[in-house]
């Protein structure tokens, strides 16, 4: 996979308070067990291994973990973010205080195995989908306070991001439609709104008929349609009477098993599915004392 800056923008802060408020959770009054058996100076190395066959992400976070317990541990990786690996490859080495090691473990694994489960979920789908023009969308369909990390993992595994929340994109899907009586009604309110320009306006449609209503009444008003549980052939139909006019999502229903029955279709710009992020298993790593 072509070597990226996936972190740019990242918010680094907030992970690092997530992190330090996950090894209060685990940790508690201390880790008993490393503080009775491991002397306090015993130093240690570690392998990490990979134990799955798939995409590696969240490297800077497992990282992080490390650093908010002892910036003195030394981590080296053999392998960088977005790297498809084959089982039992070693991704990297870290030495340091042995217990220290051991009371990072769990968090850090925790959160490499589930970023690089998402990654290998996202591959395998746009793998599957082969089809480059059409942009591979996750949701909202995190996990809570979560949602940062398992974005990143999407762009890692050569997916997108669709908005990260409520308020950084206008997306108005079937229950605010029914709250404003109908699509007609809820475009004539959109025509009287006026919005910050780098918003975007998406609307949901589930018919073909709420399409055409959209086509006659949103021009200039929406910026994007979603295709919301289109069959098949009603899909290449709304990419007609479209025309260009909208950029076009397709969603409701997208699974892998599902997803390559879109590879074909020319005019789609993006597919989005919640079962990138919510229906996955963690990839299995590891972190091996060797000394």
């Amino acid at each position: 996979m072509q070597n990226k800056n996936f972190y740019k923008n990242f918010d680094f802060k907030s992970a690092e308070k997530l992190i330090r408020d996950a090894l209060k959770e685990d940790s508690g009054k201390g880790d008993i067990t490393s503080e009775l058996l491991i002397p306090v100076n015993n130093d240690s190395i570690a392998h990490i291994i990979y134990k799955d066959t798939g995409v590696i992400a969240g490297l800077e976070l497992f990282k992080l973990v490390f650093d908010v317990i002892d910036t003195k541990i030394k981590i080296e990786f053999y392998v960088k973010d977005g790297d498809y690996l084959k089982k039992g490859t070693i991704i990297g080495q870290i030495s340091g205080k042995s217990r220290k090691l051991l009371l990072g473990e769990r968090l850090s694994l925790n959160i490499i195995q589930r970023l690089s489960g998402i990654a290998t979920s996202v591959y395998n789908f746009r793998e599957r989908l082969n089809n480059n023009s059409i942009k591979m969308l996750d949701t909202r369909k995190t996990t809570p306070n979560f949602r940062a990390f398992e974005k990143l993992a999407v762009k890692i595994g050569g997916g997108d991001n669709h908005r990260f929340g409520l308020y950084d994109m206008i997306l108005i899907k079937d229950n605010h439609i029914s709250a404003n009586g109908g699509v007609e009604m809820t475009l004539e309110r959109l025509k009287k709104i006026k919005k910050k320009p780098e918003l975007k306006i998406e609307l949901e449609v589930k018919t073909l008929k709420e399409l055409n209503a959209v086509i006659k009444n949103g021009i200039n008003i929406i910026d994007i349609v979603m295709l919301d549980n289109f069959k098949i052939d009603d899909v290449k139909k709304a990419v007609k009477l479209i025309d260009k006019k909208f950029k076009i999502e397709i969603s409701g229903g997208i699974n892998f098993k599902t997803i390559n029955l879109y590879s074909g279709i020319k005019g789609v710009d993006f597919i989005s599915s919640g079962s990138l992020t919510h229906s996955v298993k963690s990839a299995d790593i590891s972190l091996d004392f060797i000394s």
